[in-house]
Order: structure tokens, then C-alpha cells, then sequence
């Protein structure tokens, strides 16, 4: 279609909007958790326990609230951005695991899933031009 053709000139300013969306929705979620304290970053880090770690939850907990925070700052700015984006595709398939054996089905976990797959996806494009990181 003529009206889209010119798109793919702005690749990099995609990139961007999906950074800065992304990272100001996980710095939503992960900011509270990590202000949460010592109980809920025990209460998360259980979460753990479904891929077969059953040690040290409050440390766990504590972690993924750093990586939802801290990552989704990272990539906004696009520092570090391809180690981030590893980080919260292991924590959101932590996620997935808790909800699908917890109880829950593909609807429950599906949240989990589509970001897992959109960092993944970003772990191979990279940042972009318009990052901290500029490659």
C-alpha cells in the first residue's frame, strides 16, 4: 500500500516508541514490587520455585524486581540494552512457567508470553540509533 511504503525509513524511530512504551510499562510494574520490601520480594521470588530453584526467594524476588525496574530504564534509554532485554526474557519466562503450573492456562500466561517473545525479538535488532547504546 502507497500510504506505508515510506515506513520502513523510520525503523529506528520504531525502535524508540517500543523502547520508551515498553520500558515505562515494566518500570510501572517493577517499581512497586522493589519499594515492596523484604515480604514482597519473598512473596515474588516464590515464583522461582516452579522452575525447580527452591532457595533463597527474598533474593530472587528482589532480582526480578531490579531487572522489571532497572531493565525497562535500561531500555528506554538504550543502555545495555541487549543484556536487559536476555534478563527480562528469562524473568517473564519465570512468569510464564508460575502461571501455567500454578493452575493457570495459555490465556493466563499469554501477558507473559507476547512480552518474552517482543524481547526476544528486540535481543536480535538491538536498540537502534536513537540509544545510549547507538550501533
Amino acid at each position: 500500500m502507497a500510504l506505508f511504503s515510506k515506513l520502513g525509513n523510520y525503523k529506528n524511530f520504531g525502535l524508540l516508541l517500543i523502547r520508551i512504551g515498553l520500558g515505562i510499562m515494566f518500570i510501572y510494574h517493577g517499581f512497586p514490587k522493589l519499594m515492596g520490601g523484604p515480604h514482597r520480594w519473598e512473596e515474588l521470588g516464590k515464583a522461582i520455585t516452579y522452575a525447580g530453584i527452591h532457595f533463597w526467594p527474598m533474593l530472587w524476588g528482589l532480582i526480578a524486581a531490579l531487572v522489571e525496574t532497572i531493565g525497562g530504564f535500561l531500555l528506554i534509554i538504550g543502555l545495555a540494552f541487549r543484556p536487559a532485554c536476555l534478563l527480562l526474557v528469562i524473568n517473564l519466562l519465570v512468569a510464564t512457567l508460575m502461571q501455567l503450573k500454578s493452575g493457570g492456562n495459555l490465556g493466563d500466561a499469554s501477558h507473559a508470553i507476547e512480552d518474552a517473545v517482543t524481547f526476544a525479538g528486540l535481543l536480535f535488532l538491538g536498540p537502534g540509533k536513537y540509544s545510549v547504546d547507538k550501533k
